[in-house]
């Protein structure tokens, strides 16, 4: 089964992050968290310090893999600097791999070029970031293997969709339920 790994960075929103984490936890999905600090404990950009599974130079993504960067700032700066991480965003691009990124966060996506002729979302007035996508308004967006999605605000349906592409509809339903969200 695959595994889900979502980078952490100092500055990223916690919700966003860990509603993520907490969501295919849930649903019995592998889901490590992974440091670009070079320590393992991180701090959210409202100052609530996470506590990362490992560090980047520790995972080693397969194909099989799905990438999730949350966003907030400035953790989606660190995010866009990181250079191992740059380097498995473009090898699981090269190989048609999943990668997910919500808020600010999939302007890393767009300034590698992993966006061009896709459909993709981010936090308003980030745009710009998304470079050769197609912005739409949707809360969630997914175009082949890449999935976006808005901010805090869409942090639910974005996990639920990461859940519904990895173990199906009826295992995101019932996610769903189990957390009394309603669409």
């Amino acid at each position: 089964m695959s595994k889900v790994y979502v980078f952490l960075a100092d500055g990223f929103e916690e919700i966003e992050g860990l509603t993520v984490v907490d969501l295919l936890r849930r649903a019995g999905i592998e889901t490590i968290t992974v440091s670009v600090m070079g320590r393992e404990e991180i701090i959210g950009s409202h100052r609530i310090p996470v506590t990362a599974d490992t560090l980047i130079g520790k995972v080693h993504p397969t194909k099989e893999d799905m990438l999730v960067l949350p966003g907030g700032m400035p953790g989606t700066l660190h995010l866009g600097d990181c250079e191992g991480l740059k380097g498995f965003l473009m090898k699981a691009a090269e190989e048609n791999g999943r990668i997910a990124a919500i808020c600010a966060a999939p302007t890393v996506l767009g300034k590698l070029g992993l966006l061009n002729g896709r459909k993709a979302i981010c936090y308003p007035g980030m745009e710009d970031g998304l470079t050769g996508a197609e912005v739409t308004v949707e809360p969630v967006v997914t175009d082949g293997n890449i999935t976006t999605s808005r901010g805090l605000g869409t942090a639910i349906p974005f996990a639920l969709r990461l859940i519904e592409e990895l173990s199906g509809k009826e295992t995101a339903d019932r996610i769903a339920e189990s957390v009394v969200y309603q669409a």
